[in-house]
């Protein structure tokens, strides 16, 4: 254990198909894919004209977010007016937020110390496209409140700040795909500065319009057949989803002290930018990515060869996986040859591409991985796509649920990698929480409290509380 070591003790994930880090690890289990195909009535409902359906193409798939709308704006001090107002990118993430802070047994009114926050969000597109177009609210609530009142990306995490009375530093990260590992990056530095006691970290990214399809065009990301086929053969672009990822975290030392549950620990982070060293601005770079990946692994003070699984960025684009593995072997080569040894997955095969969340659906897929003793199948893989020479890396590809056995001399260890479009790339090394051992059980009857504002809110937590015991 180092002094440097950070816990990850609370997480919250609203994901295609999942509403909860229990229903995405089942999820995850089970092998199952979150893109849908949808019909033409379904796509007609969402907008999309008839004549754009039906064009050569017109890829119908989506990975859209359950309950994208739902909102309970009471319990964070919101009226209607202002929760429609508010991007449902914000309004998940503050959901996100609440929940991992509940998870991690710490809200505000009780937490000794210090929190901050530090995420970003996707395009503006509800604001674009909903708000602007109403002329009517333009002119009742002006264009500056439309904007500062909870759409802006610069308004996303002092927003929290405002809401849950939080007192530590509070940034906006714009990263693009790497934004919320980027997050991470940043909140664990501020941890170890002694600026904040407890860091929550993430990003949301929801696609407006809703369950829509897209236009295929040769040689862009977006794959011509509605699924991500990262590291396969076949591998000919990704799809894009929507989701919100929060993680909360705190120093190891005060997390054991305290009792915290930990999903996993953090060893060592790093994140750099590739600069000019690549063939184009939107191209990724090896030698980038290789040494992100390697100070990372130096920040940790870990051996790359006790490194168990990778969940890499793994786009299923023709030329990032490529570039993606190079680099990966380029810097785990450098304390050895050993082939094969460490297995490697991409999220985005089970629920799309996330943009700004894509990196903590990772980071939360990771550790819950590590927790569980299981790395959980990367979809849609036959074969090894014969651009990866994987047969000449450190790595073979997780393509069914596999058992975590503990090496004899290390815990279990997982990285991960997220790489954002502009070069800034980022990458974190995880290790499997310390045993604490079994605490004493209480005598007699314990009483279970629940706690909501109003009825409804409180049935749906009863609800949650029996099916938690049901399933534990």
């Amino acid at each position: 254990m180092s002094d440097s070591d950070i816990a990850i003790v609370g997480m919250a994930a609203h994901l295609p198909g999942a509403r909860s880090t229990t229903e995405f690890w089942q999820r995850l289990r089970d092998g199952l894919e979150s893109v849908v195909e949808l019909s033409e009535e379904e796509l007609l409902e969402s907008g999309v004209p008839r004549d754009a359906i039906r064009r050569p193409g017109y890829v119908r798939s989506a990975s859209p977010l359950q309950d994208v709308y739902d909102f309970d704006a009471d319990f964070f001090g919101l009226s209607p007016k202002e929760a429609g107002i508010m991007d449902p990118q914000h309004r998940h993430f503050l959901m996100a937020a609440w929940e991992a802070m509940e998870d991690a047994g710490h809200v505000p009114s009780s937490f000794d110390g210090a929190i901050g926050v530090f995420a970003g969000c996707g395009v503006a597109n509800y604001y674009m496209l909903n708000l602007l177009s109403n002329p009517d609210l333009v002119e009742d609530v002006g264009l500056f409140l439309l904007r500062h009142t909870g759409n802006d990306k610069d308004f996303l995490a002092t927003r929290a700040s405002y809401i849950f009375d939080l007192h530590g530093p509070s940034v906006n990260v714009q990263t693009a795909c790497s934004t919320s590992l980027v997050a991470t990056h940043l909140a664990v530095s501020h941890l170890l500065s002694g600026e904040c006691d407890l860091a929550l970290a993430g990003g949301a990214t929801i696609e407006i319009p809703h369950r829509v399809g897209y236009q295929y065009h040769e040689g862009e990301v977006l794959s011509p057949d509605g699924h991500c086929r990262a590291f396969d053969h076949r591998s000919q672009g990704t799809v894009f989803g929507s989701g919100a990822g929060v993680v909360a975290m705190r120093r190891l030392d005060d997390a054991l002290e305290g009792g915290d549950d930990i999903y996993a620990v953090i060893k060592g982070t790093a994140v750099n930018n590739d600069g000019s060293r690549k063939v184009g601005y939107l191209a990724p770079s090896v030698d980038g990515q290789a040494a992100c990946i390697t100070e990372a692994l130096a920040v940790a003070d870990v051996d790359p060869e006790t490194i168990g699984y990778v969940e890499c960025h793994g786009t299923g684009t023709p030329m990032g996986d490529p570039i993606e593995i190079a680099a990966l072997t380029q810097a785990f080569h450098a304390d050895g040859d050993k082939l094969g040894y460490c297995r490697i997955g991409s999220v985005k095969t089970n629920i799309g591409h996330l943009d700004t969340a894509a990196g903590v659906a990772s980071l939360i897929k990771a550790s819950l991985s590590l927790t569980n003793g299981e790395i959980p199948a990367s979809l849609n893989f036959e074969r090894p796509n014969p651009q990866l020479g994987i047969e000449d890396t450190p790595f073979v590809v997780n393509d069914t649920l596999t058992t975590w056995k503990r090496p004899d001399s290390t815990p279990r260890r997982a990285a991960v990698n997220s790489l954002g479009v502009g070069g800034t790339n980022a990458f974190a090394v995880l290790e499997e929480a310390p045993e604490t051992g079994p605490s004493e059980p209480a005598d007699g009857p314990q009483l279970l409290v629940l706690s909501a504002r109003n009825k409804r809110a409180l049935d749906g937590a009863s609800a949650r509380l029996a099916q938690h015991l049901r399933e534990n």
